[in-house]
């Protein structure tokens, strides 16, 4: 290490010196022992200030710990995501301590951090209501403004199951009975209450700050079993400054507004009932917005030399236990019988089916890469607590093609791939694309050695491809590692679309081959790989994305030609009939209501354009044009209108 990279503190030489290296390499040497905090003052003193805990060899520590040997330290800071954690586990505990003030005989049990905020659960006869949130988070803020010390102290199992019993907090109690002997049992103080935590935690509330909320409550099971005693959740939310806070708040009213669910009932795109749960009944409108992607992405795959296919709903037992599929997702199939007393399964997925169209004649390398493309409808027998709209349901379509190759293809094959999707989610308004490579699962199938290849494989071709990408341990598909690929839509949330999967596994497990140069027999490769994942769901994050107004060449419904009075009527159809013509999906409204009558009805159902017509636009063959938002109107000529609107609905791609 350099000499300008370090910096004594004075040192006592009567003391074994500790040596503190920082992230940058620097470092700092002190007499001995010493404290998270001073290590931060040392550094700086703006960072002693802003510092709330440490990192230590890679752990997370509270800002106390003691440092006694040399080592590896980070301060962290409410700004990064291990100090908002932090902040969200206290808010946690805060929260608790403010429910035993408020409700003395509540028992606490556990409240973990989230990704949006923090919960906890509680053990109370009564229901909380949504006053006694309001109660619940005024005395949080009196915590904080207390500025209770935070500190961790490790008990004797004995002394601690007894105090908690002693207070009434059984639960606690019999957590407490379950850890294995020789693990500590640390305890966090902060005024007069008192919580079992590995931690860490700040230094005392009122590093907490005030940019939290409560938001609602929820029931739950103690661990998490249906068997068990159900509990209060109550869910909260916080963040490092209130500014944040507030842009999260209005994220989640933002999304409500924009909620597909709602949305697809008020545009009359779809409903969802008991009658079919978990599948989606498509109205008109939602069938069309349903076909009109379903048609470009067979546009965009008939270019790259995909070749459609359709295989059957129904498939033989043996043919999923072959695969390896029943192992792993028996329980998530649905499973009929035959008169025959054949058991079957509705496939999940398409990729076995793939198997047997590509093995059903031997083919020649010459013939590879082949690409085999399926709207495949798939089921899966889903928990019914994890239905949500048309994102996550029983019943979807997938846009699922296997690419057939040799090892020599992977990487090509995955870079035309790659811009393939990249395109198609421009198209779609979506420019922000996060790729993560998913690695294998514990649970997999194929030996280390093959997994070793695939790995290898999809790494070459997403680096030679010049994509960057974040790693996402473990969680390949069972029999392939896989690109993963994230939108990120106009509310800034994220959500996992697309994918690529090497799967030198199942071509193996199902005998497929094909006559390579040396005429001997050879296993392809298998290229899973998916644009939008699911019809439905990718449908769902468009309406949120939109908020229901879709670009025109998306919109089901394009044009609405209104006439202003019935004498104009006749000219309307007129108009209604010259933009079908043009290839625009248009509805005539004649009738006698008011035109402003027409013009609200038409901008509630978010279509994209109107065309006014009144005596004036019938005796010189125009129109009055109205975009959806706006309050102007342009007159035009009605070819001009037509061709202009012909041009503006242009898939993107293809302009």
């Amino acid at each position: 290490m350099s000499e300008d990279k370090i910096l004594h503190e004075p040192i006592d030489r009567d003391q074994a010196p500790v040596v503190v290296t920082l992230p940058d390499g620097k470092q700092l040497e002190f007499a001995g022992s010493v404290p998270g905090d001073k290590v931060a003052a040392a550094i700086g003193p703006g960072l002693g200030k802003a510092a709330i805990a440490i990192r230590v060899d890679g752990r997370v520590r509270d800002l106390s710990t003691v440092v006694d040997r040399d080592a590896t330290v980070a301060i962290i800071t409410r700004e990064t995501p291990e100090g908002l954690e932090i902040l969200r586990h206290d808010a946690a505990h805060v929260m608790a301590e403010a429910v035993k003030e408020l409700y003395p005989g509540t028992q606490v049990t556990f409240g973990p951090a989230t990704e949006t905020g923090f919960y906890y659960d509680f053990a109370r006869a009564e229901p909380f209501t949504p006053e006694d949130l309001e109660r619940i988070e005024t005395r949080m803020r009196e915590i904080v403004r207390r500025d209770e010390k935070i500190t961790r102290e490790v008990w004797d199992r004995d002394v601690a199951i007894a105090f908690f019993d002693g207070i009434g907090e059984r639960y606690k109690a019999e957590y407490i009975g379950e850890i294995p002997e020789g693990e500590e049992i640390s305890l966090y103080r902060q005024g007069d209450f008192v919580d079992l935590c590995v931690g860490p935690h700040l230094p005392s509330t009122g590093y907490l700050g005030q940019a939290f909320k409560l938001m609602n409550v929820a029931g739950a099971y103690w661990r998490g079993d249906a068997k068990n005693t159900q509990l209060q959740r109550v869910y909260g939310t916080a963040f490092a400054s209130q500014k944040e806070l507030d842009q999260y708040l209005f994220q989640l009213e933002e999304a409500e507004r924009r909620d597909h669910r709602r949305l697809g009932r008020e545009l009359d795109l779809f409903h969802l009932g008991e009658e079919a749960v978990g599948s989606v009944f498509w109205h008109p409108k939602g069938w069309r917005l349903f076909r009109i992607i379903e048609n470009y992405l067979r546009m965009r795959l008939d270019a790259a030399d995909y070749l459609e296919v359709k295989g059957p709903q129904l498939l033989d037992r043996s043919l999923w236990e072959a695969s390896g599929h029943w192992e792993k997702f028996r329980e998530n199939m649905f499973i009929a019988e035959s008169r025959d007393n054949k058991v079957l399964a509705l496939k999940p997925m398409n990729c076995p089916g793939h198997v047997l169209i590509f093995r059903n004649r031997l083919h020649s390398y010459r013939e590879l890469p082949l690409r085999l493309a399926e709207f495949g409808s798939c089921h899966r027998n889903e928990p019914s607590g994890a239905l949500h709209g048309i994102m996550r349901v029983r019943a979807f379509t997938q846009d699922d093609a296997h690419i057939f190759c040799t090892a020599d293809q992977v990487t090509a094959e995955s870079i035309a791939f790659c811009d393939l999707l990249l395109s198609v989610y421009r198209d779609f308004g979506f420019d922000d694309v996060a790729i993560k490579f998913a690695d294998r699962p514990p649970v997999r199938a194929g030996s280390d050695e093959v997994w070793d290849r695939a790995e290898a494989a999809l790494r070459d071709a997403v680096e030679a491809a010049g994509l960057s990408y974040t790693l996402n341990p473990g969680e390949g598909a069972f029999y392939g590692p896989k690109l993963e690929f994230v939108l990120r839509d106009a509310l800034g949330r994220d959500w996992q679309c697309g994918t690529l999967q090497v799967d030198f596994v199942l071509p193996e497990r199902l005998d497929a081959s094909y006559v390579g140069e040396d005429g001997g027999r050879h296993r392809p490769v298998m290229l899973h790989r998916a644009i939008f994942g699911s019809l439905e769901r990718f449908i769902g994050v468009l309406i949120e994305h939109y908020a229901g107004r879709f670009p025109l060449w998306l919109a089901p419904v394009q044009i609405v030609v209104a006439s202003i009075t019935s004498e104009t009527a006749d000219y309307a159809a007129e108009v209604s009939r010259e933009c079908a013509a043009a290839g625009l999906r248009v509805e005539l409204d004649a009738g006698n209501e008011k035109i402003t009558y027409k013009v609200r009805e038409h901008s509630l159902a978010k279509v994209p354009i109107m065309l006014v017509v009144g005596r004036r636009e019938a005796a010189n063959r125009s129109v009055a044009l109205r975009r959806l938002g706006g309050k102007e109107q342009e007159a035009l000529a009605l070819d001009e209108a037509v061709a202009r609107l012909k041009r503006e609905a242009t898939v993107p791609s293809s302009s």
